[in-house]
């Protein structure tokens, strides 16, 4: 795809930004798991050969409302789709006809006087080059249980594994579980390296390729402006947190884009929810 002769805050750019997106997390769903339990087909997910049978499968005109793994599957059960997202999606055979729907639960609620507590990021380099990049969490961590006598929360990424036991992300003891954090490291064509990360949960893949996009195939060469551009995440795929809702064809769309670029998203099918 002719990504760099794009304008990365086009309706083009981003349709095909979002499709992709769709496609890529269908197959970590579909495949994602421990390596010491699983075999993670991790070779042809990143071979160029199945990139471009995926390719093939973007409709540079219209929102898919499918969940498409390439290999693999969904574990059993999957999608699921809250009641309120399932009365108000189209009725075409496309739709994500095998979901589930389910009722949404009330939500508890929340604690504020600590403030709010979450997930961070942390790239640190030193004279000498070396990087780390870092995204510490515990996941929900202010409403875990604290063990007395160690002193802290026990972490609750376990909600991310499958209990669909032929699953690559089947819950087993010794096991670690499917989950959203993505510190990255990348190397650019002219040799630099580049460290980079965020919170966000199942945002975090996207906001960072958005931004690693912006630096490596468009050339932005002011690493503040590619962090403040404005963002899109597409809410598509299941949540890798309870209850685990997929949002057909919903996408979270910073209001700083062009009015024009965001009605020409939604002619294409896109389900925009605008965000401050």
């Amino acid at each position: 795809m002719e990504v760099p002769a794009l304008d990365p805050a086009g309706a083009d750019a981003l349709h095909l930004w979002l499709e992709t997106a769709k496609l890529a997390f269908a197959d970590r769903d579909a495949c994602y798991g421990d390596p010491r339990f699983a075999d993670v087909p991790i070779e042809t997910l990143l071979s160029r050969e199945y990139a471009a049978q995926r390719r093939a499968l973007v409709d540079r005109e219209k929102a898919s409302l499918a969940l498409r793994p390439g290999i693999g599957r969904l574990p059993a059960g999957w999608p699921l789709i809250a009641e309120d997202d399932a009365a108000r999606l189209p009725a075409e055979p496309g739709a994500l006809v095998a979901a589930q729907v389910s009722r949404s639960e009330p939500k508890a609620s929340e604690d504020h006087r600590y403030g709010r507590t979450d997930t961070t990021q942390c790239v640190a380099v030193d004279a000498a080059g070396n990087a780390v990049s870092a995204t510490p969490s515990g996941g929900w961590i202010m409403t875990s249980p604290v063990i007395p006598e160690l002193g802290f929360p026990l972490g609750t990424r376990l909600q991310m594994a499958s209990l669909d036991p032929g699953h690559p992300n089947a819950l087993a003891p010794g096991k670690r579980p499917r989950t959203t954090l993505s510190p990255s490291l990348a190397q650019l064509a002219d040799g630099r390296w580049l460290a980079f990360g965020t919170p966000g949960g199942d945002q975090q893949d996207q906001w960072t390729s958005q931004f690693f996009l912006r630096v490596a195939a468009h050339g932005e060469r002011d690493l503040q402006a590619a962090i403040d551009a404005p963002t899109v995440h597409s809410e598509h795929m299941p949540s890798s947190f309870w209850p685990r809702h997929a949002r057909p064809g919903v996408v979270s769309v910073e209001d700083r884009f062009d009015p024009g670029v965001l009605r020409e998203l939604e002619t294409r099918g896109h389900r925009l929810e605008r965000k401050g």
